[in-house]
C-alpha cells in the first residue's frame, strides 16, 4: 500500500441504509475517495466499463443483476469487497477471488480490517486504464421489458425523457427504461453524445441537419432547448443564429 496514494472506490447496494453505513465508514479513512454510490448493478456496470476504480464495495443479493454477476461481467475487476446480510452467500463471493466478505451490519473495526487487506494487495503494472476499458466495451446495459439489454453505443440515435422513464432510440429498435436522463448521459462518452434539451440527448454522429430550434436524425425533429443552443453550436462549430 502506498501511504501517499488516494484510492478510488464505489459502493453498489440497493439498500439506502447500507450505502449510508459504508459512506460513513469511508469518511473516516482519508486514503479512500468515494466516487459514486449506486443503488443498482446496471448503472454501476456502465460506470466501471468507462472508469478506473481501485476498490469496489458491492452487495451480493440485489435485484436485476446480482453483485457476483456484476463482478463476473468485468474483464478486469478492481479489488472487490462483498457485503451482504446473508452469510450463505460468502462462498459465492470468495469463488470470485474477492478480497473480503463483510456481513451486515458492518462494524467500523471489521470494515477497516477489510480495507487494509484490500489496499495491501499488489496490482500488476499492466493493469488496464479506463480508456482501454471503453475501447473493449463500447456498449451500455439498460433494463427494459424485464430483461437486461446490451446496446452498442454506435447504434444509439437519441434518447427522450418522459417523466421518470427514458425512450432509447437505436438503429433498429426503441427501448424504454426507468432512469434519469442525467444518469444515462454520464454513462456515455462526452465526445460522442450531447444533451440538447431538458428531455433529449443525441448522438453527435447521427445528426443529419439542424438549425437554432431543431435537430434532424433519421427524419425525426428533435427540439433544441434555449439553454442548450450556445453549447450545441460550439460543439458542432456552427453559427447559433
Amino acid at each position: 500500500m502506498n501511504p501517499n496514494k488516494i484510492y478510488s472506490c464505489i459502493i453498489v447496494d440497493d439498500e439506502l441504509h447500507a450505502r449510508e453505513v459504508i459512506k460513513n465508514h469511508l469518511e473516516l479513512i482519508p486514503s479512500l475517495q468515494l466516487l459514486f454510490a449506486f443503488d443498482n448493478s446496471i448503472e454501476a456496470l456502465n460506470f466501471l466499463l468507462k472508469h478506473e476504480v481501485d476498490l469496489l464495495f458491492v452487495d451480493i443479493k440485489m435485484p436485476k443483476i446480482l453483485g457476483t454477476d456484476l463482478v463476473k461481467s468485468l474483464a478486469h475487476p478492481p479489488r472487490v469487497i462483498f457485503t451482504t446480510a446473508y452469510k450463505d452467500y460468502a462462498f459465492d463471493g470468495f469463488e470470485l477471488n474477492a478480497v473480503d466478505f463483510l456481513l451486515k451490519p458492518i462494524s467500523m473495526d471489521r470494515f477497516l480490517k477489510a480495507v487494509q487487506k484490500a489496499l495491501s494487495l499488489d496490482i500488476p503494472a499492466q493493469a488496464y486504464t479506463a480508456q482501454e476499458s471503453i475501447q473493449e466495451s463500447p456498449f451500455v446495459v439498460i433494463r427494459a421489458d424485464r430483461m437486461n439489454h446490451k446496446i452498442s453505443l454506435s447504434s444509439i440515435l437519441y434518447v427522450e425523457c418522459i417523466k421518470d422513464y427514458l425512450k432509447v432510440f437505436t438503429d433498429d429498435k426503441c427501448l424504454m427504461t426507468k432512469m434519469p436522463l442525467g444518469s444515462f448521459l454520464q454513462m456515455l462518452p462526452k465526445k460522442d453524445f450531447i444533451r440538447v434539451h431538458r428531455s433529449f440527448l443525441v448522438s453527435k454522429k447521427k445528426i443529419e441537419s439542424f438549425n437554432s430550434y431543431h435537430i434532424k436524425i433519421r427524419g425525426e425533429e428533435i427540439p433544441i432547448g434555449p439553454n442548450y443552443r450556445e453549447l450545441l453550436s460550439k460543439e458542432l462549430n456552427a453559427n447559433p443564429n
